[in-house]
C-alpha cells in the first residue's frame, strides 16, 4: 500500500510539471525474468544428487523474487551425462551440475576438486576449497574453459561397491569389469581390473546384463533407490576411491558475467546451501537405507581386507605422483601442492581431533 501511494504521488507530481530525477518509470516496473537452463549428470529426481539441483534452482527463484528462473534437466534430456562440461563451456546451456572426475580425459587435474583415492573427507574438502585457497585455484583452472565453478554438494564417504564375488586379496580384483570413474578407475586398472566409466542411469542394466561385473555408485541411500541389491550379493566398504566427493555447479562465464552482482550473490549462496544440505541429507538417510538393505534384502556387508586397502593405497599414491610429474602445466602443479600441503596439515590435526574423538566414542 505504501509503495502504491508513493507511485500515485510520483505520477501526480509529474502531471504538475515537477518530477524527482531519481525516480523513473523503469524503477517501479517489474524486471523481466532471466531464464536459464541447467543440465546435470544425474537421473532426473534421483534422491540427493538429482533433487539438490532442483532445490537450488527453486531457492534462487525465491531469493531473486523470480528475476532468475532456472529450469533443471536430468541426464540425457538435453545432453548426455558425460557431456555436461562441454555443453556449459560452449554456452549450449548456462549451468550444469556434476562431478569433475567425469571430465578427467579433458582436465585431469580437475579430479582434485571432486575426489582422488584416499583423499579428503567432505569436511576437509570444504575447508580446502572455502578457506584453504582451493576454490581460487579451481576458478583459475576452469576460466580456461569459459566456466565459473561453485561447490554444489557432497555425499560424504561412499561405499567401496557391489560385487558378486568375495574380495579376499588383490588377486580377486583381476579380470573384474567395474564401473568406477576418475582416478579410482585408473587405480583399479593398475590393480588388475578393468574400469568402465558409466553414468548412473546405465549402472543397473549394465550389471544385470553382464556388461560389468561390479560397480560403485554412492552409498546406501542411492544404491537402495537404484536396486543394486538385486544384481549383486556383496556390499563392500570403505569407499577408498571417494572419501568426500565435492560436486560442482558449473556456470558459463559469459552468462555469469551478464548477471548483476546481487543475482551472482544469490546463486553463490544457493549453491553453497546445496553443498551443505546434501551432506546432511546423505548423513541422515544412509543409516536407515543400510539397515533396510541388510535386514530386508539380506545384503552381505563386508569390509575390504587391510592388505587389499594397503596395496590399493600404495598404488594410488604412485599414480597420483605419476600424473602430477607428467603434467608440465604450472597451474596443475600449484593445485597439487596446495592440496598436498593442506592434506598433510589437516590429517595431522584430525589425528588428535576427529579420529581421537571417534575412537574414544566407540570404546
Amino acid at each position: 500500500m505504501k509503495r502504491l501511494i508513493c507511485l500515485i504521488l510520483v505520477l501526480l507530481t509529474a502531471g504538475c510539471g515537477g518530477s524527482d530525477p531519481g525516480i523513473t518509470a523503469q524503477s517501479v516496473e517489474p524486471k523481466q525474468a532471466i531464464k536459464w537452463r541447467m543440465v546435470t549428470t544425474w537421473p532426473k529426481n534421483l534422491p540427493g544428487l538429482g533433487t539438490a539441483p532442483e532445490r537450488m534452482a527453486e531457492n534462487i527463484r525465491m531469493m531473486s523474487q523470480g528475476r532468475l528462473d532456472i529450469k533443471v534437466y536430468g541426464a540425457g534430456e538435453i545432453v548426455p551425462a558425460l557431456e555436461v562440461f562441454e555443453a556449459v563451456s560452449q554456452g549450449t546451456v548456462q549451468m550444469g551440475h556434476g562431478a569433475a572426475y567425469y571430465w578427467k580425459g579433458k582436465v585431469p587435474i580437475a579430479q582434485f576438486f571432486t575426489a582422488v583415492p584416499f583423499g579428503l573427507t567432505a569436511q576437509e574438502m570444504n575447508g580446502w576449497l572455502l578457506h584453504g585457497g582451493g576454490l581460487e585455484l579451481w576458478r583459475e583452472l576452469y576460466a580456461r574453459y569459459n566456466l565459473f565453478p561453485i561447490p554444489g554438494g557432497n555425499t560424504g564417504v561412499q561405499m567401496a561397491g557391489w560385487f558378486n564375488r568375495e574380495i579376499n586379496s588383490l588377486e580377486d580384483l583381476k579380470g573384474l569389469k567395474m564401473r568406477i570413474p576418475g582416478m579410482g578407475g585408473e587405480v583399479f586398472e593398475k590393480a588388475g581390473g578393468t574400469a568402465v566409466n558409466l553414468p548412473g542411469g546405465e549402472i543397473f542394466t549394465s550389471m544385470q546384463t553382464g556388461v560389468i561385473d561390479a560397480t560403485e555408485w554412492v552409498g546406501p541411500y542411492n544404491d537402495l533407490a537404484f536396486g543394486l541389491h538385486q544384481v549383486a550379493k556383496y556390499y563392500y566398504y570403505p569407499g577408498w576411491q571417494e572419501a568426500g566427493p565435492t560436486l560442482e555447479v558449473l556456470i558459463n562465464q559469459n552468462a555469469w558475467q551478464s548477471l548483476p552482482e546481487d543475482l551472482q550473490a544469490i546463486v553463490k549462496t544457493a549453491a553453497l546451501a546445496a553443498n551443505t544440505d546434501m551432506l546432511a541429507e546423505y548423513t541422515a538417510r544412509n543409516n536407515s537405507a543400510l539397515r533396510e538393505l541388510i535386514d530386508q534384502h539380506y545384503v552381505e556387508l563386508r569390509r575390504l581386507p587391510d592388505d587389499v586397502l594397503n596395496e590399493i593405497r600404495m598404488v594410488s599414491e604412485q599414480m597420483i605422483q605419476e600424473m602430477v610429474n607428467g603434467d608440465d602445466d604450472e597451474l596443475s602443479r600449484r593445485i597439487y601442492e596446495s592440496w598436498r600441503r593442506y592434506r598433510d596439515d589437516v590429517v595431522a590435526y584430525h589425528e588428535i581431533s576427529e579420529r581421537a574423538y571417534i575412537n574414544a566414542r566407540s570404546k
